[in-house]
């Protein structure tokens, strides 16, 4: 680590001791989804599995809980449920990172980790840094065993990119084809005037070592102005299999029923044009994806939004934001069911009885129960403001008073309810509807 990097390590680590105790006492903290040890957290970044441990690094502002300074965090987990702390590791320490670690990927193969993300560079002078003054720069280092990282390499700047991008290029995600390393970047093209552009930049190796441009991928309409975090993989087997691009895209038009968020997450499936949203909740953005040692295909969540006219933090708290629980991806019928880990379940300590026509309450503020009946109707109150409301043809989750901190109604069209999943867990609630046909 060279003397930059010392000198923020030395203050994350002091930030960490002074503030990690008050933290644990916030009344706030969830019991079964990863936080941040203190400040702000977003994206989930380097997500894999290696030689038996999970590892999840994740957007790190230890400083401000309302964000700044960017590095990745790091936690390791052998469920992916219980999480352990393993510090920052990776710090905006060299010239072609120095304004940010951003977001981005991990590919493991043959006893290696290799890691890949974006470098953000602002440049002195006057810029808006989407047209001009900031250098997106894409970088590998790599590990052996999670705790020891190599040096940072330099594989891709602005000048490698096509040019009619703007400066907005980021979040490397690795995939393999026929023998062949993918990685596509998130971009946003410019519309010279008109309207930018949204689309993903494709670069391929033969090594994960040196990257060429191999071509830009496009809707033939515009699909908002920016697509962040892409992620290209398959899923399903044999003839079933599919190929599905999952991106954030910005600058949706929101709809009665869809883009109701500032902005949205959700994949394509191959050979079709229909844009299915991951979920239909308040607080979800910027999903990855990574295939575990036992070949299941998991998605890990920001529950979190940028830009959203709605807080996620009381005032005294110095932290902000965590992960939704990590969520099975199983391809069924056209779309692709989310489905909580089984690990999870490991962690029910007791069933509650209820009796139907009855109110039940309880006194753990984490909890996991279903709901099961043909055709489910009616209202689902999660504490006296918060309501999910089953209708004929309709679902929705609603907040009403103060405990929303701005959020209001958040709904979808859905042909039948027979099964809900209710995950809550203290100031954070999770609903999966029909075995995760859809999500809230």
């Amino acid at each position: 680590m060279n003397q930059l990097g010392e000198e923020i390590a030395k203050k994350v680590k002091d930030a960490e001791e002074k503030l990690i105790p008050s933290v644990k006492e916030s009344p706030y903290r969830a019991a079964f989804h990863l936080m941040p040890p203190v400040g702000w957290l977003n994206d989930p970044n380097g997500l894999c599995q290696f030689q038996g441990t999970y590892h999840v690094f994740f957007q790190y502002s230890p400083l401000n809980p309302d964000g700044g300074m960017k590095a990745w965090g790091h936690y390791i987990s052998k469920d992916l449920v219980r999480f352990e702390y393993q510090g920052a590791p990776i710090l905006p320490d060299e010239e072609f990172d120095k304004d940010g670690v951003y977001s981005g990927s991990a590919w493991v193969e043959d006893g290696v980790m290799h890691f890949f993300y974006t470098g953000n560079v602002k440049e002195p002078g006057e810029h808006d840094y989407i047209y001009s003054g900031r250098g997106a720069n894409e970088i590998t280092f790599s590990s052996k065993d999670g705790i020891h990282f190599s040096e940072k390499t330099l594989l891709l700047s602005n000048a490698d990119y096509p040019e009619n991008c703007t400066c907005h290029v980021r979040d490397p995600k690795i995939y393999k084809k026929d023998g062949m390393y993918y990685m596509v970047l998130g971009a946003r093209l410019n519309g010279n005037g008109k309207g930018d552009k949204g689309a993903i930049l494709i670069y391929r190796s033969e090594d994960l070592k040196s990257f060429v441009y191999d071509h830009t991928y496009t809707t033939e309409e515009t699909f908002g102005y920016m697509w962040e975090c892409p992620d290209i993989f398959e899923i399903g087997g044999g003839e079933e299999k599919q190929e599905v691009l999952s991106i954030s895209p910005q600058g949706l038009e929101a709809e009665e029923y869809r883009y109701q968020n500032i902005y949205q997450s959700g994949y394509f499936i191959k050979g079709s044009d229909e844009f299915i949203e991951w979920d239909m909740g308040f607080d979800f953005y910027a999903p990855q994806t990574f295939e575990d040692e036992a070949g299941r295909r998991i998605l890990i969540g920001w529950a979190g939004m940028p830009d959203a006219d709605y807080k996620s933090r009381m005032p005294s708290d110095e932290w902000q934001h965590m992960m939704t629980v990590p969520r099975e991806l199983v391809y069924s019928d056209g779309k692709i069911l989310q489905i909580p880990v089984r690990e999870l379940e490991a962690y029910r300590k007791k069933e509650i009885p209820v009796i139907p026509g009855e109110k039940f309450s309880f006194e753990d503020i984490s909890i996991d129960f279903i709901l099961e009946g043909k055709n489910l109707s009616g209202s689902l109150f999660i504490g006296p403001e918060c309501v999910v409301e089953c209708k004929e043809d309709e679902i929705s989750l609603s907040f009403s008073g103060e405990s929303g901190l701005g959020r209001k109604l958040r709904k979808a069209k859905i042909q039948e309810i027979h099964k809900l999943r209710v995950l809550i867990d203290c100031s954070i609630v999770e609903i999966f509807v029909n075995d995760g046909e859809l999500v809230f």
